[in-house]
């Protein structure tokens, strides 16, 4: 049975101040130009440098990354993990040294999930595993330290989608699951024939939970509905493929259901009043609606584009 033997950082990391290649030496990465990155005690390391931040602690906080960790732990969202799956395994090749990066990956349920399903295809099909390597790349600290307690064969790295700390076209596969996308980013870590996958909600996502918070507020409700995250990228990549997900499941438990709620933007959005109307629900039926998206890397730069999630 073949194991994914996977370096403890990556091979492909580069400084993110002069973008030259990471070595690693012991407990250090260090670039030609002589820039170092400790390699915390943890295992991951952090390579956002303080002229890269727009704030002192950018990212999700502490609370919420806990709260997104204990909720997707109930396995509420396993569905979309194993869309993921499927996703990933039509781009994957057995002959080829393949790399993939989780551009926002949070506290690390979904390549955790991945990584573990990937491991098990493979030893299954006897197909050979060594030759894929995994980037978890996301700006907040908080949410890379709650990573690496799920996976410590994962590079877990510190940084911004901005700039990604990778060495240039070194990526075939990037996953950006809710996240914050720069198509100019991204374009400079793919390779030629590399895949951008999205996850991305949609206008019925968490309807229920937003009907609740949003009820004495129908504006920010009806703005909350509508459906983000359209992907135009000005040149170089082809859109591949769209396909949707949708399920109506159960959320268990006034903990869960807060967990739920904090982890999501409507926290910092909602009122007082519908705040404590959803700290009062025992359980909440919520539909899951995403969409997977694939985009294809030609050839050439693209401008910057950003977009946002509700």
């Amino acid at each position: 049975m073949t194991n994914l033997n996977i370096q403890k950082l990556a091979q492909n990391l580069a400084c993110p101040i002069d973008d030259f290649k990471l070595a690693q030496h012991e407990k250090q990465l260090v670039c030609e130009s002589g820039h170092s990155f400790d390699i915390a005690r943890a295992g991951y390391v952090n390579l956002l440098p303080v002229q890269h931040k727009r704030s002192k602690q950018p990212g999700d906080s502490k609370e919420m990354v806990v709260a997104r960790s204990n909720f997707l732990n109930t396995g509420v969202y396993q569905g979309i993990a194993e869309q993921l799956v499927t996703s990933v395994s039509r781009f994957l090749t057995e002959d080829n040294n393949q790399c993939l990066l989780d551009a926002g990956c949070g506290e690390g349920y979904y390549f955790d999930y991945l990584y573990t399903s990937l491991k098990k295809q493979r030893a299954c099909q006897q197909m050979a595993s060594e030759n894929l390597s995994f980037i978890g790349l996301d700006i907040s600290k908080d949410a890379i330290v709650q990573a690496t307690k799920r996976n410590k064969n994962i590079s877990w790295v510190v940084g911004t989608n901005r700039q990604p700390p990778v060495e240039k076209e070194s990526v075939d596969i990037i996953l950006c699951m809710f996240g914050f996308v720069n198509f100019s980013g991204f374009s400079k870590v793919l390779k030629p024939g590399g895949v951008i996958i999205f996850v991305d909600p949609c206008s019925e996502h968490l309807k229920e939970l937003r009907a609740i918070i949003y009820d004495a507020d129908r504006a920010e409700a009806n703005r909350s509905e509508k459906v983000f995250g359209g992907h135009q990228p000005d040149t170089g990549f082809s859109k591949l493929e769209q396909q949707s997900l949708q399920y109506k499941t159960t959320v268990y438990g006034q903990n869960q259901v807060n967990n739920l709620f904090l982890m999501t933007p409507h926290y910092y959005r909602a009122s007082q009043a519908g705040r404590l109307a959803i700290a009062q629900r025992v359980s909440l039926d919520i539909t899951v609606d995403v969409v997977f998206s694939v985009f294809r890397k030609n050839v050439g730069r693209v401008k910057n584009s950003e977009k946002v999630t509700c």
